[in-house]
């Protein structure tokens, strides 16, 4: 039935030409400009994981292109970038659904699972600002901790699985701990949990690393769901745009569950999307200095006697059980926005990675 309507809005867009947005095709074409080196005022934000350098140079001219047709909705333009995002997952357009970021997705793979009341696995800590919906729905949560490299159990989720379990959640790379599965094990993993239950992998810093997404998966399994997003090294978590790449029969299920299949997001939002996905330069260029600013980051702390999780992702898990100052005291006193303590025992943190600059500071403050 969704698949029939998402049909049927492609071809009302096509029939009303003489409204739809001018093609994006020849933003992919304009030349690449130098990465912005973009400093946000005061205070400096190294709290939520976002891009310091903003969005492309293509992402922004296509945002703005678009701002003078938002009276009209998005539709053939949405088709446009469900076709990008699956040709670069290697899957169909109808393995995608669209939602206004990867929140909006989790929302949805919550609110299919508690349909049937049961339970839930987390891991221990993890992103889990959707655990709360889950709960109100009636799911109960089932806590497993990582090991002791911070890394996901993956022996005891898969053993934690009971005939009431209704989900599994796995963020990889995982915040906040920003470490990553062996890909083998995970795909093992996977499987074996898809067997019994629906498994959503939360894919969000993937591109942070250089391991293959597990996208391909959904082709034949219908029990897994992959949760992505433009938020992170495409530099648009304002403009809020996400995905779920699974089995189209499983993309059906969630689709009744949103009031407009794939029209949360706004026109100019999706339009920097689809330029932002054909920027390869802009991404690589945010990878490499995400790898250099870390580097240093990493080192500075360690030299202030604060020890640091390897991390695959754009940004840093510390303890400060051995930091003698008042380190939240000290980001307070230079203006500089942290997270806060995720595990008692050991005093683990977490910061953003931001510019060479903000990190500069941020080292500075603490000394």
């Amino acid at each position: 039935m969704q698949t029939n309507r998402r049909n049927w809005l492609k071809q009302i867009s096509i029939a009303a030409a003489g409204v739809t947005i001018a093609p994006l095709k020849n933003f992919a074409l304009l030349p690449n400009k130098q990465l912005p080196q973009r400093f946000d005022k005061m205070p400096i934000r190294l709290s939520s994981n976002e891009n310091p350098y903003g969005p492309s140079a293509l992402a922004l001219h296509a945002i703005k292109e678009n701002g003078d047709v938002t009276n009209r909705y998005n539709w053939q333009l949405t088709s446009e970038l469900i076709d990008a995002i699956a040709q670069k997952n290697k899957v169909g357009a109808d393995n995608i659904l669209m939602g206004a970021g990867s929140t909006e997705i989790l929302d949805l793979v919550v609110r299919h699972s508690a349909l049937k009341k049961g339970n839930f696995i987390v891991a221990d800590p993890t992103y889990n600002y959707w655990c709360n919906t889950a709960e109100t729905l009636g799911l109960k949560k089932i806590l497993v901790p990582l090991n002791t490299n911070k890394q996901h159990n993956l022996f005891a989720m898969l053993n934690a699985i009971n005939t009431n379990t209704r989900l599994i959640y796995l963020c990889n790379p995982n915040n906040p701990t920003g470490t990553i599965c062996d890909r083998n094990e995970l795909v093992n993993f996977v499987e074996k949990a898809a067997a019994k239950t629906l498994v959503l992998i939360d894919e969000a810093y993937i591109d942070f690393t250089n391991q293959e997404s597990l996208s391909g998966l959904v082709l034949k399994n219908k029990n897994i769901i992959i949760a992505k997003t433009f938020s992170k090294v495409y530099g648009l978590a304002g403009a809020r745009v996400g995905y779920a790449v699974a089995h189209t029969q499983t993309i059906e299920k969630l689709s009744t569950l949103q009031s407009w299949v794939n029209g949360s997001v706004s026109v100019p939002s999706v339009a920097g999307a689809l330029a932002a996905i054909k920027d390869d330069d802009f991404v690589k260029e945010v990878y490499k200095l995400n790898v250099q600013v870390k580097k240093y980051t990493i080192e500075q702390l360690e030299l202030l006697q604060i020890k640091c999780v390897s991390s695959y992702s754009n940004f840093i898990y510390f303890s400060l059980v051995n930091y003698n100052k008042d380190f939240f005291e000290q980001l307070k006193k230079a203006n500089i926005i942290g997270t806060k303590i995720y595990e008692e025992k050991g005093k683990w943190s977490r910061i953003t990675v931001g510019t060479m600059q903000e990190m500069q500071a941020f080292i500075e403050a603490l000394k």
